[in-house]
């Protein structure tokens, strides 16, 4: 194939974030037309298929987790032996993390008391159920122990008494085995060199894999976003309205607001920002998943954003399981205050002080499990109000858990930008860059990196 053509096949190609956007806008188009359908055969079948479809994108995009994180991590902890500086990045990380959280859990505050969501509730108090999970302390430090090196677990269910076992992992307990052996590949010489040079084979072949899932992205967000649009609708938003304006409010302050300020204040151009990081965000709204959307949070992060392949493969997946902005801080400090609000608690400035220690500190507390109820359950225990509060919010979870979960991806992939740049080691080309190989779409159909 001569370069002419090469050159003329890419300019016919859609730009990915344009694909995703086109694939979206089809999946409205079908979730609305199968709820339009209802209970028709047609209609069943439209939202079968988007669900079975946005499933399987991803748990395509779960199966590569586990061995990505794991090889990342290694291959990290080998590469951080050439970084000036690695244990002030990895402190430096965790101080911005922190600092985020709490700018983000005082708006969560702040909009609680203003708007005072659980005096205009219209839910039946009878909805005050305890949810199935908890989340406490000493779970969480429980949790940060590896109950195998990959940190895979199995569970057994009844369901019309036939036995079902479910595979899930722990994205934190990865973290820790995979920094442990890292370190000891490191230590051991010249014995652990064959190791480390067979981790990085794995993670090319994987790193591999993730592109071509990458590229079912606009389908996958077309059946996540029709499929959500079939099962969950908006009419239940009706009844906690305030609650969930005050929600997105808070998670719109954040996204467009303080991340761009945090962006401008250390010299950065968030337009450039969002226009790397956007199909990390949406695949996040539409999949409700930050562990399912982190290989394409790490992908946009180094190849977009510019950030080092060594300190972005430590990095994103540690935001993946302690960055939650949206999950762990917003949300929690506002759907604490409207518990304590609608059962009638008063709340003084020491509970407040406690919420936000909570969200800064717990954010953990909700790694390797689904949605941010373990985290709310924590936050209203810790303050003594009822956990029957939390079932009250459980009816319309879904819809904010998409907001939720794009926050919490773009907060995933702005911490190691920040810190790379005020390390001196962001690529600025690749950042500043208004088109080239930014778009994960793009990388996904080119040649080896």
């Amino acid at each position: 194939m001569t370069d002419s053509s090469k050159t003329r096949r890419t300019s016919l190609r859609l730009p990915f974030g344009a694909q995703v956007l086109i694939g979206m806008a089809i999946g409205l188009a079908l979730g609305f037309l199968g709820r339009e359908l209802n209970t028709a055969p047609s209609g069943v079948a439209i939202g079968e298929v988007l669900h079975t479809a946005g499933q399987i994108f991803v748990q395509l995009l779960k199966a590569l987790v586990p061995p990505l994180v794991f090889t990342a991590i290694v291959a990290s902890i080998a590469a951080l032996r050439g970084l000036e500086n690695a244990a002030k990045l990895v402190l430096q990380t965790l101080l911005w993390f922190a600092v985020t959280a709490l700018i983000a859990v005082t708006i969560g505050i702040v909009l609680g008391v203003i708007i005072e969501p659980g005096l205009h509730a219209a839910v039946d108090r009878a909805a005050a159920v305890r949810p199935s999970n908890t989340g406490s302390w000493l779970d969480f430090l429980k949790g940060l122990v590896p109950s195998n090196v990959f940190g895979i677990g199995a569970s057994t269910t009844i369901v019309d008494g036939v036995a079902k076992t479910s595979i899930s992992f722990n994205v934190l307990q990865i973290i820790v085995a995979a920094i442990a052996i890292g370190a000891a590949a490191v230590r051991s010489g010249e014995s652990g060199e064959a190791f480390l040079t067979l981790n990085a084979s794995a993670l090319v072949v994987f790193r591999r894999l993730l592109r071509w899932v990458i590229a079912l992205t606009p389908i996958g967000s077309a059946a996540l976003i029709g499929d959500a649009v079939i099962r969950y609708g908006w009419n239940t938003l009706s009844t906690l309205g305030s609650f969930a304006g005050a929600i997105y409010l808070g998670l719109g302050l954040v996204l467009f607001v303080v991340y761009p300020l945090v962006l401008l204040a250390n010299g950065l151009n968030p337009l450039r920002f969002f226009a790397h990081a956007w199909p990390a965000i949406q695949l996040g709204f539409v999949s409700r998943s930050s562990v399912g959307t982190l290989p394409v949070t790490e992908e946009v992060t180094e190849r977009g954003l510019g950030v080092p392949r060594a300190y972005a493969a430590f990095a994103v997946p540690l935001g993946a399981t302690t960055k939650m902005d949206g999950c762990a801080a917003i949300y929690p400090a506002l759907s604490a205050i409207f518990v304590a609000q609608f059962f009638g608690v008063p709340l003084g400035l020491s509970d407040y002080a406690l919420i936000a220690f909570v969200s800064v500190s717990g954010s953990a507390a909700t790694a390797g499990l689904t949605g941010a109820t373990v985290m709310l359950t924590l936050t209203l225990s810790t303050l003594g109000l009822p956990l029957e509060g939390a079932g009250l919010l459980l009816a319309i979870d879904p819809i904010l858990d998409m907001g939720r979960t794009a926050v919490n991806v773009a907060g995933q992939a702005l911490m190691p930008t920040i810190v790379a740049k005020r390390a001196g080691i962001l690529d600025r080309a690749a950042f500043d860059a208004v088109d080239g190989r930014a778009l994960v779409g793009e990388a996904a159909t080119a040649g080896p990196a």
